[in-house]
């Protein structure tokens, strides 16, 4: 590595920075990343203060990695309540939405990786100890941790061979890796890869299993959605984006399956412009889940969620899930549904979900499915209605993937604690 790389590396993300401030005068979001990282130091340094005890800290790049780290902060958390417990988020979705997490003592957003700005971060912060999740490699933060001594444990991590660190051009990447303490990967391929770098790692279960069932186990209950359902089988559809909207809404105006079926609709993003996407445009009777009561319920066949939050424990009620993403960026959350014991369909794009892909490795499960177009939709959920047998056996199996995949909390907690990197603190 030279330094010819880091200085290309910092005018990069200098670049970045400024692009990301002026687009936030036309994006929201943008605007959000730009104007939260302003005044963290000071946040930081006020919190700081106060802050006694031993301090973890957890960084996480949006809401999806924030999902992988809870189940180890919520049992660090359990464990050690006199910790001081520190979160950071790189995005906005993650930040804005967790802002207010109560099981954590401090929330910042990240900022911009400079060798000033991490050196003060770092300095402020003093943490005993540092989990960063799956995607989130910053040089100037890794270094002066390294330097400083402190432990950096890397969980949840995914390695493929098109990643940078595998480049003949990766040098400051793969000098990365190895100012981690620990690295936790959720497969062989990735442990294999970083073998390859002359790099030790450890395969633990994906954290997320215990979340979901975390979630099953504290699942919330909608007397509306039971009285909805009635004896009917229901079709949860979770994280529709536009293109998966356009398929659904024709399936359920053609009504294909004579009937028999309802359906609960999760917007990706549950806004005002999105509910109305569906309303607008479908036939059948539909309500707003908000306004369904246990009284009249049974006058609608379609519900269109409009609470953040609850999609979670609305698949309880579902007998099949579709699930949104898989004609754009990539599917939602599989295991949420499949916790819960259901079939799960969704679109072609699914490569990055390594659940979906461990589902479909065992067709004989009948537990995923993934489709093209509208035909291939109803024919899936068309074979799953007219055969009771194999709708029971995706339920079954879907479940039984989650449950023979729980541990990876403990896993890694058992190795923090093992290794002295828990310790208890006195003033």
């Amino acid at each position: 590595m030279s330094k010819f790389n880091v200085f290309i590396y910092n005018r990069i993300l200098g670049l970045y920075y400024s692009a990301i401030g002026f687009a936030g005068i036309f994006s929201e979001k943008a605007n959000l990343w730009h104007e939260g990282r302003r005044r963290v130091h000071y946040k930081l340094h006020k919190f700081s203060e106060s802050a006694h005890g031993t301090r973890v800290w957890v960084h996480c790049a949006s809401l999806g990695e924030f999902e992988q780290a809870r189940p180890l902060i919520e049992k660090i958390r359990q464990e050690h309540p006199k910790y001081k417990i520190m979160l950071t988020f790189f995005s906005p979705s993650g930040y804005e939405v967790r802002k207010s997490y109560e099981k954590v003592d401090y929330v910042s957003y990240l900022p911009l990786d400079t060798h000033y700005d991490a050196k003060k971060f770092v300095t402020i912060m003093k943490p005993d100890l540092v989990i960063w999740v799956k995607y989130e490699f910053w040089y100037h933060f890794l270094r002066r941790m390294k330097v400083w001594g402190v432990p950096v444990i890397l969980i949840s991590s995914v390695f493929r061979p098109d990643q940078i660190f595998f480049k003949s051009y990766g040098s400051l990447h793969r000098k990365m890796l190895t100012y981690f303490k620990h690295i936790f990967v959720q497969n062989e391929e990735s442990k294999a890869l970083l073998s390859g770098l002359g790099l030790e790692s450890e395969v633990c279960k994906d954290t997320r299993f215990d979340r979901v069932y975390s979630i099953y186990n504290h699942r919330k209950k909608f007397e509306n959605a039971i009285a909805f359902k009635g004896d009917k089988k229901v079709i949860v559809i979770g994280s529709s984006w536009n293109e998966d909207a356009d398929l659904i809404i024709e399936m359920i105006n053609k009504d294909p399956f004579g009937g028999r079926v309802k359906y609960i609709i999760a917007p990706h993003e549950v806004t005002k412009d999105n509910i109305s996407y569906y309303t607008g445009q479908l036939e059948k009777p539909k309500a707003i889940f908000s306004r369904i009561t246990t009284a009249n319920a049974q006058e609608y066949d379609v519900a269109i969620l409009d609470t953040v939050g609850i999609l979670s424990s609305i698949y309880q009620y579902g007998d099949i899930a579709y699930i949104g993403g898989g004609f754009n960026a990539g599917i939602h959350n599989v295991l949420e549904p499949a916790v819960f014991g259901m079939p799960i369909i969704f679109g072609p794009k699914y490569q990055k979900s390594e659940e979906a892909k461990d589902l479909l490795a065992h067709p004989e499960w009948q537990a995923a499915h993934t489709i093209s177009d509208y035909e291939q939709l109803v024919e899936t959920i068309q074979s799953l209605l007219d055969n009771e047998d194999k709708l029971q056996m995706g339920k079954e199996k879907s479940r039984e993937y989650v449950m023979a995949n729980k541990g990876g909390t403990d896993q890694i907690y058992d190795y923090l604690r093992d290794n002295n990197l828990l310790p208890e603190y006195t003033l």
